[in-house]
């Protein structure tokens, strides 16, 4: 266990920065909700694993629950009942992710939803946000020195493996193609069963060590595949309007704008099932409740997830994420 001294400290750190996030919001007009921890549905990104329990109630009755992984799903069915700029700090939870690094299983999420905007949105609310945060113009993070005056890197997903890689994806669209130009280009492509496995592996590896280390910088317009709940890009559906947010070679965000058709979004959820089935993964149902939300969210939509913990570590550069927690998962074990 840490001594009192440093609990004290990181326990007024975190107050301090968690404060300002929420005077920001409440700036902003933002409203503060709060969403469920257990769910009987819970979202159906193919390679996250919820936590089980079960739920008995008086009259002996039992029902399986799911420790929320994101509370998206029921900040969009907010949405659908008409709020319109909306925040949420919450605990979310993914079993079996755990380093010392930059995953703990309980995390720290805050997630926020806008309607009448798009992604582009989103990414001037991250500027604004950390900027307010920051005590200067430039965060020093493990001798790094990253300067956060606007505006900042924004680069897509197309760009990066063109820069980092000589690979246009918008040319190896078919996992054939684009296995064949990887091993031409020497990238291992060994275990990937998939084309987004292969992106996976190649981005990781080769484009995101080099990203946010002299700004931050957003990495924006994924291939659809792995945007089930964004929006399509009307110049080119092959890509969808996501972004995650990268400082200092460390993801912090992932953000949308928002799919909002009823009908394509069953389409995209149906196609995690069966994705998930392939990995030998449990098998959700569709949130029903969800998609009819989705029909009364009257205007364009977007919203994000950033991990709160990542970025204290970030801002109070700290070499790993567990200095940032009171109770990371090690001490409990």
């Amino acid at each position: 266990m840490n001594s009192i001294q440093h609990l004290v400290r990181l326990s007024k750190e975190r107050s301090i920065l968690t404060q300002k996030i929420r005077n920001f919001f409440t700036k902003n007009n933002f409203i503060e909700v709060e969403t469920p921890i257990m769910v009987r549905i819970p979202g159906m990104e193919p390679h996250l694993d919820p936590f089980e329990t079960t739920l008995k109630t008086p009259q002996k009755k039992e029902y399986k629950f799911f420790l929320n992984t994101s509370p998206e799903l029921q900040m969009k069915k907010l949405l659908g009942q008409g709020l319109k700029k909306i925040f949420n700090i919450t605990k979310v939870f993914r079993n079996g992710e755990i380093s010392e690094t930059r995953h703990n299983p309980e995390f720290t999420m805050i997630e926020w939803y806008r309607q009448k905007a798009d992604y582009k949105d989103l990414m001037k609310d991250c500027e604004n946000l950390i900027k307010s945060l920051a005590t200067k113009s430039t965060i020093n993070y493990q001798n790094h020195k990253i300067n956060i005056n606007k505006p900042w890197e924004r680069l897509s997903t197309n760009e990066l493996f063109m820069k980092y890689c000589k690979i246009d994806l918008t040319k190896n669209r078919d996992l054939k193609t684009f296995k064949k130009i990887a091993l031409e280009k020497k990238f291992d492509t060994n275990g990937c069963k998939d084309w987004d496995d292969i992106f996976f592996k190649i981005f990781l590896n080769h484009i995101e060590p080099n990203l946010g280390f002299k700004k931050p910088t957003f990495v924006y317009d994924y291939p659809t595949t792995q945007a089930a709940l964004a929006k399509k890009k009307k110049s080119n559906p092959f890509f969808a309007e996501r972004f995650e947010l990268y400082i200092a070679g460390v993801e912090i965000t992932n953000a949308f704008s928002e799919l909002i058709d009823p009908k394509e979004q069953r389409q995209r959820l149906q196609e995690e099932q069966n994705l998930r089935k392939r990995l030998g993964k449990t098998v959700f149902d569709i949130d029903e409740e969800f998609l009819a939300s989705l029909k009364s969210i009257r205007y364009p939509s977007a919203g994000i997830a950033l991990g709160i913990d990542r970025l204290f570590m970030i801002l109070l550069n700290k070499k790993n994420m567990e200095d940032t927690l009171l109770f990371p998962i090690k001490t409990l074990l």
